[in-house]
């Protein structure tokens, strides 16, 4: 029996109406009934899990740091990135943990 596929979910995916979960029988992969309570704590741990892994490994979000550049410098970015196979985020990233440990040796 092959694999069930799931279909692709995106923001545009018509929502179908609600489910009573008391009075309907909804099961889960495992076979498992679902019920309002595992529901809501399947929500909680999506919800938890939402956003990328922490850059630590640890359960704690990594802090955000949010700048404004020159278009023109932006762009010259991206290209730097897509050529060396790495994101925006990454080449940032670099360039300043680079110039924040120069500043160390220079201490």
């Amino acid at each position: 029996m092959a694999d069930r596929v799931p279909p692709t979910v995106t923001s545009s995916t018509p929502i179908g109406p609600d489910v009573d979960l008391d009075a309907e029988d909804v099961r889960l992969a495992d076979g498992s009934r679902l019920t309002e309570d595992r529901a809501a704590e399947i929500v909680e741990e999506v919800r938890r899990r939402a956003g990328r892994p922490s850059l630590t490994g640890e359960a704690a979000a990594s802090p955000r740091i949010t700048f404004r550049i020159a278009p023109s410098t932006r762009d010259r970015a991206a290209e730097i990135a897509a050529q060396e196979g790495k994101t925006v985020s990454q080449l940032a990233r670099e360039a300043l943990e680079e110039r924040v440990a120069a500043g160390e040796r220079r201490a």
